[in-house]
């Protein structure tokens, strides 16, 4: 697998709320990333893909809930989101895409 192929499974999507929107104003910009990417793959594949310096990065598991389906009780998928802070004069827009 080449670097770059790498760098796109290690940044799955960005996630584009309300709250995620108001922290954009902060200089940062949030990813849904694998569970089992690190710190530090995080930061290498955002600094390739959009060309930018990162900072710091926070992550944070958010637990799949538990909700009917067709009647049925299901679950939904545990996610972890990575929280970018980009350094001051970066910036990445998201809705341009890569």
């Amino acid at each position: 697998m080449s670097i770059a192929a790498r760098h796109y499974d290690t940044v799955v999507s960005p996630i584009i709320t309300e709250k995620t929107t108001i922290v954009s104003e902060n200089n940062q910009v949030v990813f849904e990333v694998p569970l089992s990417a690190s710190k530090p793959e995080i930061k290498e594949a955002v600094e390739q893909l959009f060309k930018v310096s990162v900072s710091a990065v926070n992550t944070l598991r958010v637990k799949g809930k538990t909700k009917r389906f067709r009647g049925r009780p299901g679950r939904r998928n545990d996610v972890k989101k990575a929280i970018v802070t980009l350094k001051d004069g970066d910036s990445i827009d998201i809705a341009t895409g890569l």
